[in-house]
């Protein structure tokens, strides 16, 4: 026999006995998590159903994105697979496939959430299944999946050994849900561009803080609109972060943000508004422009923030950019979207600040 068709018969008795061997659940049988409400149009999307024919039509098929969302189960299953139907098979330039469509797998070792491995997309096409771990100890793991920043899925199982395994909701409470840290803004917010869904800022943060958060990032659209303020002012949130700057102009700056901050803050007298700037990116050092229009954006945005503390407002607070992202000028993937490194330095430089929140501040 040529070696090619042996090979090829040998991969081919290995996959199929492997998928043989994996029984596959409805992931909507287990809770979900990053959802600012139930009421939407399918299960595995971000925005209320009610905001269909009300916002933007590129928010609202950006909110049909997953980008925030994970799945938590409880198995003791020695391999986990995964089969998912995506929404519209997205692909970009500057972004991993794993990050655009993908999903990531952790597990829970003591209070700490370990990486265990990220579900490929493996061809062009809406279909897809991935073997993410096999060969595990059969012992009662938590896990939670993270599912795809730029895309949307229709459906999602979850496989797992089919003789002797179970797999259930998750029996340990974490990350804590309810009142949950809820962030608007831009693609930077939403995943563009991490190698994989898990580093994300927000979902690098839930892990670390476990603490669920909203990812309400919207790819060149986080533009204040107030819709979507009074979607935000329905959560009992404990913190509300407006990252929405690089995708508004200085003239929207002045026009929109004020009204924004008091959909909410006529909604929730109480609960802490944290403004963060526009980050520095790498390439205005050498665009005098670029420089100029984020330095002038900035001096607005703290224009406005001044103009409220004036007013009484003590629960709002303005997050510097400078150094967000380092200085060395290697964070991003094209001078302005984030590699994994810009993101784990976004998710550092907020940290401290977030915890202060939820500490009292």
């Amino acid at each position: 026999m040529n070696r090619f068709f042996l090979l090829f018969a040998v991969w081919l008795t290995v996959s199929v006995s492997v998928n043989a061997q994996i029984k596959y659940y409805d992931a909507a049988k287990f809770p979900i998590l990053g959802k600012i409400s139930e009421k939407t149009e399918t299960r595995y999307e971000r925005l209320p159903a009610k905001l269909k024919n009300v916002t933007r039509p590129p928010v609202w098929s950006l909110g049909k994105n997953t980008a925030g969302l994970a799945v938590r189960f409880c198995t003791n299953s020695t391999k986990i697979a995964v089969r998912w139907e995506l929404l519209n098979d997205n692909t970009m330039d500057h972004m991993a496939m794993t990050g655009i469509k993908g999903l990531d797998l952790y597990c829970l070792e003591g209070d700490v959430w370990t990486y265990v491995n990220t579900a490929r997309p493996q061809k062009n096409g809406k279909k897809q299944e991935y073997v993410v771990i096999a060969d595990m100890e059969k012992k009662e793991r938590e896990f939670m999946l993270f599912l795809p920043l730029y895309d949307g899925i229709t459906s999602l199982e979850i496989g797992i050994d089919s003789f002797a395994a179970q797999i259930t909701p998750p029996k340990v409470a974490l990350p804590v849900v309810g009142k949950p840290i809820v962030a608007y803004g831009t693609s930077i917010l939403q995943g563009g561009c991490a190698s994989r869904p898990g580093m994300v800022y927000t979902n690098i943060l839930m892990r670390r803080l476990n603490r669920e958060f909203i990812n309400l990032g919207f790819s060149g659209n986080g533009q204040l609109d107030y819709e979507i303020a009074e979607t935000m002012a329905d959560c009992d949130a404990s913190l509300y972060i407006l990252d929405f700057m690089p995708n508004v102009t200085l003239q929207q700056i002045k026009e929109k943000t004020e009204h924004f901050f008091e959909i909410i803050r006529n909604k929730r007298p109480d609960t802490p508004i944290l403004f963060v700037e526009n980050p520095i990116y790498p390439p205005s050092r050498f665009r005098k422009v670029s420089s100029e229009d984020i330095k002038q954006r900035n001096l607005a945005l703290h224009g406005i923030f001044t103009k409220l503390r004036l007013k009484g407002e003590k629960n709002v607070w303005l997050l510097s950019s400078q150094s967000m992202i380092g200085n060395d000028g290697e964070a991003t993937v094209d001078g302005i979207h984030l590699t994994d490194l810009g993101f784990m330095r976004y998710a550092d430089y907020l940290r401290p600040e977030i915890e202060g929140f939820l500490n009292g501040h």
